[in-house]
């Protein structure tokens, strides 16, 4: 019966330590996304700054072209102004210079000035006035003179606006594909926001599931303990039925006996004589038994706390005492039944039974040596056993001291281990020699 209870317990708590591992992995997988959500954001930032700095140069290119633009459109009117000018003193010139023919002072120069088609400089009238009275060849090369750096100077400036347009352009297509990294770096953001939110669902959705199991485990433990309890207590009555018929055994043995001593005459007295009853034994007060003496394939492990043993069967308390704890979720299969001992050469130091063990016993009851405390089971751990806090809280003496660091043996779980040896039980194997620590001033020994 017992088995098929331990073996109810172990499936029942294994599928919660196995839904562990999907849900460490979604952790992972939501730090690695939120890791790289943040450098999304870092590159959309840097992206962001590069786009406005190609607005910029953009707006600056167009400003740069709507500038030379005036400036061609200014050099135009000029030019135009120049001719309209140029127009109107060729044929003020003209006039005077017809006045001078006609007056005899114009000599060879009137034949060229007529044929004279490209006087294109900006004149005053009072200018060619001038020349005419002086030279009309001179003042011919000076129109063209001006003519040549004003078309110079609107070549250069459609050059540069040429350039200038070529170069807003350029910026255009770069404007472009960075607002297109930016929009697919946006993209790729919110792709992982919706991931890292659907993990942490699915995320709560397990644990909420790890919670029911590991509440349904403790129930199911709960339930096997007490079916453990109807188990000893079982066994128990066995035993004391047993032991009732080995008596009653003994008395018809004896009164046979008698009856055949008379029958025969050897027998001097007719009184058959008290008969012993069949009692179980306990250690007297103050003196301590073997806790381990009832478990079956016991073999004993490694010191380090306390002492570790594997095997199957009730573990009894060594002395009298009150019972402090009998869970903490901090150890392994959620077992730690803590006792403070009463009397004896330990009197009021506290004895810790821990891991692979269903409590047969409850917090702030008396038990005397040899009580049942629980049942050991197969399960993967085993058993520790040794001396507490005296809080019984679940903090083992050697780890107040300071003593383990991992897999050491312990000043305090050698003494324990000692203490079993003096009743009976295998001692534990040391792992370093001499153990780690010292007991506190006035400890005992064994």
């Amino acid at each position: 019966m017992l088995g098929v209870i331990l073996a109810v317990v172990v499936a029942i708590v294994a599928p919660a330590s196995a839904e562990a591992a999907p849900i460490g992995a979604e952790k992972a997988q939501v730090g690695a996304d939120q890791a790289q959500a943040n450098q999304l954001q870092q590159q959309i930032v840097h992206d962001g700054a590069a786009l406005q700095g190609l607005v910029e140069r953009y707006d600056q290119a167009l400003a740069n072209a709507a500038a030379i633009q005036a400036r061609i459109v200014a050099a135009e009117d000029r030019v135009a102004a120049d001719r309209q000018a140029s127009a109107t003193a060729d044929a003020h010139l003209r006039l005077l210079a017809l006045a001078s023919y006609m007056g005899g002072t114009a000599g060879g120069t009137l034949p060229a000035w007529f044929a004279t088609t490209n006087l294109t400089s900006l004149a005053v009238d009072h200018e060619y006035t001038d020349l005419a009275a002086s030279s009309l060849t001179a003042a011919v090369a000076v129109v063209e003179a001006d003519q040549q750096r004003t078309q110079a100077a609107e070549a250069g400036l459609r050059n540069e606006e040429a350039a200038a347009r070529s170069a807003a352009q350029l910026l255009v297509a770069q404007r472009q594909a960075a607002q297109s990294a930016l929009t697919q770096d946006n993209g790729r953001l919110a792709q992982l926001h919706g991931n890292v939110q659907a993990l942490l669902a699915s995320i709560a959705t397990q644990q909420q599931a790890q919670e029911a199991a590991a509440e349904q485990a403790l129930a199911a433990r709960q339930a096997a303990a007490q079916a453990a309890q109807a188990v000893a207590a079982q066994a128990a009555q066995a035993v004391a039925a047993q032991a009732a018929q080995a008596a009653a055994a003994q008395a018809a043995a004896q009164a046979a006996a008698q009856a055949g001593q008379r029958a025969s005459g050897a027998g001097a007295s007719t009184d058959p004589g008290p008969i012993t009853p069949v009692t179980v034994v306990h250690p007297a007060p103050g003196s301590y038994t073997n806790p381990l003496a009832s478990v079956r394939a016991l073999n004993p492990e490694r010191i380090d706390q306390g002492v570790d043993y594997s095997g199957y069967g009730p573990v009894v308390a060594l002395g009298d005492g009150t019972v402090l704890s009998t869970t903490n979720s901090g150890w392994p299969g959620g077992t730690f039944i803590a006792y403070r001992l009463s009397d004896g050469p330990a009197a009021g130091l506290v004895v810790y039974v821990a891991e692979d063990i269903l409590p047969a016993v409850s917090v702030g009851e008396h038990v005397t040596a040899g009580t049942p405390l629980g049942t050991l089971y197969e399960g993967p751990d085993g058993m520790e056993t040794g001396w507490a806090d005296p809080s019984g809280d679940g903090v083992t003496m050697a780890r107040d001291a300071g003593q383990f660091s991992g897999a050491n043996s312990t000043a305090y779980g050698a003494n324990f281990s000692q203490l079993l040896a003096s009743l009976g039980a295998p001692p534990g194997i040391l792992q370093n020699n001499p153990p780690t620590g010292q007991l506190a001033p006035g400890w005992p020994t064994f």
